[in-house]
């Protein structure tokens, strides 16, 4: 008999200490949306961070994928997360400055010159001072992905010089900075829901938006637009947020766990996002667009005159943000 209890003490003790590498782990059903259609590359990234989960758990959690504004637009699931009823969205920073308004920063026109810098600053010490922000506002940042640059299509001319803004029609995002700076440059701008564009464009209710190429192509912009400037006036990153009231009721180690798979998923999504980017303007190209890159002195005078607009904008996202985002970008280019 001594034995048997021996034996079994042995086995129940061997379970205790194989128990803790799963302990903390839950069976969850995590609920992201987005605006975005599936083949967007955030689907690329949802993908791998579905994978991700279903390995680190042993299939204890599920990930269900909402696209396409399903669950409402960027900002009404950004809200949903703040009161614990949603758990994740993937929005796009331009939204939700109302919530948090240091992420105008990545408004201001021609921030990034290039993929790389924004890489770096997003994934350095200014992603992380932004991150730690976010709590506040009961949101938890896990990872940055990216939209990408913005670009200007039309259908009146190609927009070559400054002069070339003058007076078009531009739909812009409900967004002081965006509506500043297009003014700033001689535009008409005119604040209005992306789910009206096409039509607007169709009708010539408007003469022209800004968007990266992906969006360009899938939104099929080339039926109702004749040009495509590559401006580059916005780098708009993705953030992929969960809910701080339910991540506060995870486990360390299933906190980790997600942290850990949407920064795998961003790598995925940002190589996804460059491939199809450069495919997306091969697309337009052989749609019939006609497309033009800015002479860098064309392009020297552009961000002279919205310079103005780092003044005019800087108290309303912190004064402490835009230092120190001009001072990363200046560390990094040196």
């Amino acid at each position: 008999m001594k034995t048997v209890i021996a034996t079994s003490l042995a086995a129940v003790l061997a379970v205790g200490v194989a128990l803790p590498a799963h302990a903390q782990i839950s069976e969850r059903t995590i609920t992201v949306s987005n605006g975005i259609a599936e083949d967007h590359p955030v689907g690329d990234g949802v993908e791998v961070m579905r994978q991700c989960m279903t390995d680190a758990t042993d299939g204890a959690w599920e990930l269900n994928a909402f696209w396409s504004s399903a669950l409402g637009d960027d900002l009404q699931a950004t809200q949903a997360l703040r009161s614990g009823t949603q758990e994740m969205v993937v929005t796009s920073t331009s939204p939700i400055t109302g919530i948090e308004p240091a992420l105008g920063v990545f408004d201001l026109p021609f921030l990034f010159a290039n993929a790389e810098e924004a890489d770096a600053v997003l994934d350095g010490e200014f992603g992380q001072y932004i991150s730690d922000m976010m709590p506040d506002s009961q949101l938890v940042n896990l990872a940055w992905w990216e939209n990408g640059f913005r670009n200007l299509t039309n259908s009146v001319r190609p927009v070559e010089t400054l002069a070339d803004f003058e007076g078009l029609r531009v739909r812009v995002m409900q967004n002081n900075i965006f509506l500043d700076t297009f003014q700033t440059l001689g535009a008409n701008a005119t604040p209005m829901a992306f789910g009206e564009v096409f039509t607007a464009l169709e009708t010539r209710a408007i003469d022209a938006q800004e968007n990266p190429f992906v969006t360009i192509d899938t939104s099929q912009f080339f039926e109702v637009q004749d040009y495509l400037s590559v401006t580059n006036h916005a780098y708009t990153p993705f953030m992929v947020l969960f809910s701080k009231p339910i991540f506060d009721t995870y486990s360390e180690e299933e906190q980790q766990i997600l942290i850990d798979c949407a920064v795998e998923g961003r790598d995925v999504q940002r190589q996804a996002s460059r491939e199809l980017s450069e495919q997306s303007l091969q697309r337009v190209i052989d749609a019939g667009m006609a497309v033009n890159e800015l002479s860098e002195e064309a392009m020297a005078e552009i961000r002279e005159a919205t310079a103005a607009v780092y003044d005019r904008h800087a108290e309303e996202i912190g004064e402490e943000t835009v230092e120190r985002m001009l001072a990363t970008l200046e560390d990094i280019r040196n």
